[in-house]
């Protein structure tokens, strides 16, 4: 477990039995004092550990607990006793993020949520005395270094040792429904405002990334609403849009705010530790990987869990390539496409900079009936052209939340967060040296994955050099531009 150390700085414990044994480190959200993994059943023959939050824990405790026994406040214990009575239907009845792992004699479960927000990852090795083992982790790091097989277990999905693997869950694929403007407006407030509270379920502090775009800024405010403090927090570069943006929104809502000023000497002496915790080369997913290194070490020092904007570009058409599709039935499936890819891009970035830090990331956006209600939205008004023929990106979702905010910030012309940090000036200075010593035919001749320019080549360099046996963790690495157009 010492290999998955950082994501559970606040204990650790694990089950042993002669078919096997689970591991947990725990990061304690919910009942800190009392709820230690692993947790077992009334009769102590079944074991779970898992990683996450289940939202809808309060309901599901309620319901079980006229009928089992509980002797802690935590949510994962109630996904044991749930397991006792539905067994593999039991993820499906499970809202929030989640991966977990219960032992019940010599048989195993293995689950992960709808979306893939929380990682996990299984493998085949052999042990001491040269038998074949069946592992799992929530990093590839844990298990790269000895197993012969490696692979992702895909979101929406669950592992039965006694069947094997079966998807319980797809991204809703029906069409938009007709409404009223006003109606889908409507709708879209009111899901997001749902999804946030139940996001903010916490024994812990709560706060919010805040980088002063649209997607984070209305979480913000939504989350202050609920709160009698929020602390915010936001990173860049000396006086970038984002800084001054986020400044702005923390004062109209009246959060707590804090900020980072990053620097060209800082990013190079992180960036090897940026890329070993990302577990990944590409070239986007690097860029964007270190405002959120450097904005989850600040928020680590203040709370314990932080709600982050991811899957709100997705849902409402935010990215610039969305522009250029011009069919609406197109745009709504390549949206539908993108949301069940997020899994190894930019969600496993959100998972791996915040656990790299103890701290856990919650995506609102993504909560499960939101995603189905947004999927409800024409793709017209997502990406909504204007009189004047000029084509604004989540069109529905800034009108669904301008009273919220100041009217710029509402409408502020988005920018991504590798931009308006002003991180793609900053590596200009900190990688010139480094690139200066690739060269890229060379460095493409010896690597098993394509790679676009200099830049990208530098980041499989140290991926590559940052673990023994990288093989393993390299043939599982997502592709952003592959993922975007495949």
């Amino acid at each position: 477990m010492a290999g998955i150390a950082h994501r559970g700085p606040d204990g650790s414990g694990i089950h042993c039995q002669p078919e096997g044994a689970l591991g947990h480190r725990r990061l304690a959200i919910m009942d800190p004092a009392g709820g230690a993994q692993p947790l077992y059943d009334e009769t102590g023959a079944r074991a779970i550990v898992a990683n996450g939050e289940v939202y809808n824990f309060p309901d599901l405790r309620a319901d079980l607990a006229g009928r089992h026994t509980f002797s802690t406040m935590s949510d994962i214990e109630a996904v044991l006793h749930l397991f006792e009575e539905r067994g593999t239907a039991t993820p499906a009845g499970l809202g929030g993020m989640f991966a977990f792992a219960i032992a019940d004699g010599d048989h195993l479960f293995l689950a992960r949520d709808p979306l893939g927000i929380k990682p996990l990852y299984h493998g085949r090795g052999r042990d001491g005395t040269g038998r074949p083992v069946t592992v799992f982790a929530s990093e590839m790091k844990a298990l790269a270094h000895w197993v012969d097989e490696l692979d992702e277990l895909p979101p929406g999905t669950w592992y039965d040792s006694r069947v094997g693997f079966k998807r319980y869950y797809e991204v809703p694929d029906g069409p938009p429904v007709e409404r009223s403007v006003e109606d889908h407006v409507a709708a879209v407030r009111e899901g997001l405002e749902r999804a946030v509270a139940s996001h903010l379920m916490s024994d812990v502090p709560v706060g919010a990334f805040l980088s002063g775009g649209l997607d984070s800024s209305v979480l913000a405010a939504i989350a202050r609403r609920h709160v009698d403090e929020l602390h915010t927090f936001s990173v860049g570069s000396a006086d970038s849009p984002d800084l001054r943006a986020a400044r702005r929104v923390a004062a109209h809502i009246g959060s707590i705010h804090h900020e980072y000023v990053m620097t060209s000497e800082e990013v190079t002496e992180k960036l090897p530790e940026v890329v070993h915790s990302l577990e990944s080369f590409d070239q986007d997913l690097v860029r964007s990987a270190i405002p959120t290194y450097f904005c989850s070490r600040l928020a680590a020092d203040h709370v314990k869990v932080i709600l982050t904007g991811e899957g709100a570009d997705e849902l409402f058409a935010g990215y610039a390539y969305h522009k250029e599709i011009h069919d609406p039935d197109t745009l709504h499936q390549e949206l539908r496409r993108s949301i069940g890819a997020l899994h190894a891009i930019n969600l496993q970035r959100v998972d791996r900079l915040t656990m790299a830090h103890g701290l856990e990331g919650r995506v609102p956006f993504l909560d499960t009936a939101f995603v189905e209600l947004a999927l409800t939205v024409p793709a017209g008004l997502k990406l909504a052209t204007l009189d004047d023929g000029r084509r604004i990106e989540k069109w529905i979702l800034r009108k669904a939340c301008e009273d919220l905010l100041p009217v710029d910030i509402v409408w502020r012309t988005k920018e991504q967060f590798d931009e308006g940090s002003g991180t793609l000036d900053l590596l200009r200075d900190a990688l010139a040296p480094s690139l200066a010593t690739i060269d890229l035919e060379t460095e493409r001749a010896t690597a098993t994955e394509p790679l676009r320019s200099v830049e990208e080549a530098f980041y499989h360099r140290l991926l590559r050099e940052g673990y023994p046996r990288p093989g393993l963790i390299l043939a599982n690495v997502a592709r952003w531009t592959d993922d975007r157009h495949g």
